[in-house]
């Protein structure tokens, strides 16, 4: 473990080493649900610059830090900026969700992808690592991210958000090869990025394939698996001496858990929509496994919520490699105190499975 830490917990049960309490963080943990977030937003003007202006997206960074006892903070950032860097014309227009000006359309348009150079067309997410690491000064790691390939396809063609993914589900059945040159130039340089976050500063790395769960079985292990599988075939996987965890997260992939597991990442990242228990058992000592309350719990009483949180430990059971997080990123409408109720609650009660040392 890097010796300048001076909570390691999070990085041990990764690499599921003995910790003295489960540790927790939760996806999207600098986000809309905090007032404080909210204030540092209205003075950047609009997301992109928030994202684009380091100082502004440490601060957000670390505002979660100072309200919770977190066992890790995360980069903020957002899984577009890769296809921003690439001209396809980012926008986010409030209450619609991302936007491309330029959508890929054509296999020219695929062809004419630029390879965007981590440390000048995104520079910024760079500059932020370095700085959150420098404002952290060693309490706790910092997570850096990247969407994966076919995820950060599906905005490249479709445009934006979608709910039948039709345009790219068109180019995967009809254009199959159009669709693997995409995703192969976009493995790359989702590799190039996350070196560079590595090398930054970023002590943990993580892959949201938000969109992998629309695939059909064949679908998911030939246009997302195999490409999540390419990048950490790329990851460095030690920095500065210490090893490099990497968490694979496909939201709806219950059923591919096994194969996910067998990437060769560190920790899978589980949606709450799977029973931790049985995916222990299936998975065995292979990996950690990160998750997976609802996030609509913590709309719930702090009774519920605690209670919610014993059920999750008890269905892991005694012993290391558990991450405390939700099945997905906390929700704009959620109490912040409901937040604080959550995350002491996993690490008063989770003292119980674990050994004290």
């Amino acid at each position: 473990m890097p010796k300048e830490l001076k909570n390691d917990r999070f990085l041990k049960a990764l690499l599921r080493q003995p910790v003295d309490m489960t540790p927790v963080w939760m996806m999207r943990q600098a986000g809309r649900y905090l007032p404080e977030y909210r204030a540092t937003r209205e003075k950047a003007g609009d997301f992109i610059t928030l994202c684009q202006t380091p100082d502004l997206a440490c601060e957000v960074t670390m505002q979660p830090l100072e309200r919770y006892p977190l066992d890790a903070a995360i980069l903020f950032s957002d899984i577009l900026t890769i296809p921003d860097a690439m001209g396809l014309g980012l926008q986010l227009i409030e209450s619609v969700g991302p936007r491309f000006d330029k959508p890929i359309t054509s296999l020219a348009d695929i062809e004419n992808l630029p390879m965007p150079d981590p440390e000048d067309d995104l520079g910024y997410v760079m500059d932020a690592v370095r700085l959150i690491r420098k404002e952290l000064n060693g309490s706790v790691p910092l997570i850096g991210f990247a969407g994966s390939p076919w995820t950060l396809a599906t905005y490249m063609i479709e445009g934006g958000s979608s709910k039948d993914f039709g345009k790219i589900k068109k180019m995967l059945y009809q254009e199959p090869q159009s669709l693997h040159l995409l995703l192969n130039h976009v493995a790359k340089a989702v590799s190039l990025y996350l070196n560079a976050q590595i090398n930054a500063g970023a002590q943990v790395i993580m892959i949201f394939d938000t969109w992998g769960g629309v695939l059909t079985t064949p679908a998911y292990h030939a246009f997302s698996l195999a490409y999540m599988k390419q990048i950490l075939d790329e990851l460095q996987r030690e920095h500065d001496g210490h090893k490099i965890p990497i968490i694979l997260f496909t939201k709806g992939a219950g059923c591919w858990i096994e194969d996910v597991a067998d990437t060769g990442c560190d920790a899978v990242g589980l949606d709450w929509m799977q029973d931790i228990g049985q995916v222990k058992a299936k998975i065995g000592n292979r990996v950690a496994l990160q998750g997976n309350m609802d996030p609509a719990i913590l709309k719930a009483t702090p009774e519920a919520i605690r209670t919610e949180v014993a059920l999750i430990l008890d269905r892991f059971g005694h012993g290391p490699g558990h991450v405390f997080n939700l099945g997905h990123g906390i929700t704009p409408d959620i109490d912040p105190e409901n937040a604080g109720v959550f995350i002491n609650a996993v690490h008063e009660l989770s003292k119980q499975y674990h050994v004290k040392s």
